[in-house]
C-alpha cells in the first residue's frame, strides 16, 4: 500500500457545476461546486439550504434559505450528487393509506 491517500470520488468533473450535498444531521444544500480537497471539504457558491419540516425533522420542505458562498466540512459530508441529469421520482415502496 502506498502512503498516498486518494479519494473514492472524482469531483473534478463536477467543478463549476451544480451539486446537491447531504450533510450529517439532516441538512441538505445545493450550489455550484467551486473547489474541494482530498478530505472532501467542499466550497459551494450560490448555496441554498432546504429547510426541514418542524413536525418531522427527517423531511425537507419546499422552503429554502440562501446561504451564498459556503464551505462544507468533509467530515460532515454524507452524499454528493449532481443536480443536472437527476429527477425526483415517486417512492415505489410507500403503501396506499387504504392498507
Amino acid at each position: 500500500m502506498s502512503g498516498r491517500k486518494e479519494t473514492v470520488l472524482d469531483l473534478a468533473k463536477f467543478v463549476d457545476k451544480g451539486v446537491q450535498v447531504k450533510l450529517t444531521g439532516g441538512r441538505q444544500v445545493t450550489g455550484t461546486l467551486k473547489g474541494y480537497d482530498q478530505l472532501l471539504n467542499l466550497v459551494l457558491d450560490e448555496a441554498t439550504e432546504f429547510l426541514r419540516d418542524p413536525d418531522d425533522p427527517l423531511k425537507t420542505t419546499d422552503q429554502t434559505r440562501r446561504l451564498g458562498l459556503i464551505v462544507c466540512r468533509g467530515t460532515a459530508v454524507m452524499l454528493v450528487s449532481p443536480t443536472d441529469g437527476t429527477d425526483e421520482i415517486a417512492n415505489p415502496f410507500i403503501q396506499p393509506d387504504g392498507t
